[in-house]
């Protein structure tokens, strides 16, 4: 008996995953964060998420309809870009300004790019980062978990920095009395975007995310050591940094987003750290408190350049100068 000897082009071998599959991951990912937010911070915390999601989409939607493409809506990314965008803002956001980020999101960032896999930055990173800087002051005014006495106040780490301004030592290798215990930044009952503040919820998430092989634990372990160490050596709190502001959101959601992020592991573990220092960088050294957004948009921008770095070269290829 013979067989035909089948000649195709790569890839040869093929993996079950498709676009909707990994992205219905991230959102079951999601969850924990989600509910964990409705709970420190109300049944808004929900309503922007929703809004979030569902102006994404209809954006996403309208655009590739008007422009006659082919629908994707049905990949779900542009529900993940939503929820995490809406992890990004405080839950008191006017809903407005939520859809104003959506649109820059989906529309300039992603479709006008190409869509999915053509975008050169984390569409819902550059969302949060122009409606930081258009609306400020919306924008940094945060909903006090529930049950707290008052309705709005600083981050933890618009505290250090008001208690920096103050002329008071924030930098110590001990959370200072007036600042979170490290209890309830861990669980969440702090001051902040509504996706961020809970560390449990987001390392539920992780876990999930690894033994279901969406991601790896290179990008995420780089960075969170990163800002662990650097903010050590440089004399303030590790512990402090790493449960703080977006870095357990930004590590494991943000910077593990397959488009804008390296593609080998040696890659990822650049980006990691690049990330992490830079976090760190301009919240002990810059304007802003918080570093994460800029950080990884500065990392998605030399993507392409870690990536050529770090590729392997196929076997054959020639390397060196071209005579």
């Amino acid at each position: 008996m013979t067989q035909n000897l089948v000649i195709t082009s790569s890839p040869h071998f093929r993996a079950k995953d498709t676009t909707r599959t990994i992205m219905l991951d991230v959102l079951i990912a999601l969850c924990p964060a989600l509910i964990a937010s409705v709970i420190w911070f109300g049944p808004r915390a929900l309503l922007v998420s929703a809004v979030c999601v569902g102006a994404s989409v209809l954006f996403e939607y309208t655009y590739r309809k008007l422009m006659h493409l082919d629908m994707t809506i049905g990949d779900l990314s542009a529900a993940v870009t939503g929820l995490l965008l809406a992890f990004n803002l405080p839950s008191s956001i006017p809903l407005w300004m939520a859809v104003i980020g959506c649109f820059v999101s989906i529309i300039i960032i992603k479709q006008l790019f190409g869509g999915i896999g053509k975008n050169f930055a984390n569409p819902a990173i550059v969302g949060r980062i122009v409606l930081l800087i258009s609306f400020a002051t919306p924008m940094t005014n945060w909903p006090v978990p529930l049950g707290t006495d008052a309705v709005t106040g600083p981050t933890p780490l618009g505290m250090v920095s008001a208690m920096e301004a103050a002329g008071v030592d924030a930098a110590s290798s001990a959370t200072p009395p007036s600042l979170p215990t490290y209890v309830d930044m861990f669980l969440g009952k702090i001051g902040g975007s509504l996706g961020e503040t809970c560390t449990l919820a987001l390392l539920i998430g992780f876990v999930y995310l690894v033994i279901r092989k969406v991601i790896t634990i290179t990008e995420p372990v780089a960075f969170v050591g990163t800002v662990f160490v650097l903010s050590w050596l440089l004399g303030a709190d590790p512990i402090f940094h790493v449960l703080a502001g977006g870095v357990m959101l930004g590590a494991i959601f943000m910077g593990t987003d397959y488009v804008t992020t390296p593609t080998t592991e040696t890659g990822r573990l650049i980006f990691g750290i690049g990330a992490g220092i830079l976090t760190v960088v301009i919240r002990l050294y810059g304007a802003y408190p918080e570093g994460v957004s800029f950080a990884i948009l500065i990392m998605n921008i030399v993507t392409p350049h870690i990536d050529n770095l770090t590729r392997i070269k196929a076997l054959g290829a020639e390397g060196g100068k071209k005579a």
